[in-house]
């Protein structure tokens, strides 16, 4: 099994060859090709590269599929016995990638 850990948005995603990711929004327009550098972990069958901070020479590259945005995200206050109530939400953009390859160097 080949996966590898990127980090993109301050966060961390765990990905696989053709798997669908949605992370938080980039500055891209679908149908691009993205190349991720900054890859932690390459498991591949030879095993186990972990980075320290991250794998020199290793890439994740990925095709943007859509730009949109994510589910609702409620923000719901209330102040007890005091009949306050406030109810307020978001949606986040996001990319929604493909991954296509993974190359360990």
């Amino acid at each position: 099994m080949t996966y590898a850990v990127i980090r993109t948005g301050g966060k961390q995603y765990r990905v696989t060859p053709n798997a669908t990711l949605a992370v938080e929004k980039l500055d891209a327009a679908p149908g691009t090709t993205i190349t991720f550098n900054d890859v932690l972990c390459v498991a591949t069958e030879a095993g186990l590269t972990i980075g320290a901070p991250t794998v020199a020479g290793a890439s994740v590259t990925a095709e943007v599929v859509a730009q949109n945005r994510g589910d609702k995200v409620l923000i719901f206050k209330k102040r007890r016995r005091q009949n306050s109530r406030r109810k307020n939400g978001h949606r986040q953009h996001q990319t929604v990638l493909k991954i296509a390859t993974i190359s360990a160097a």
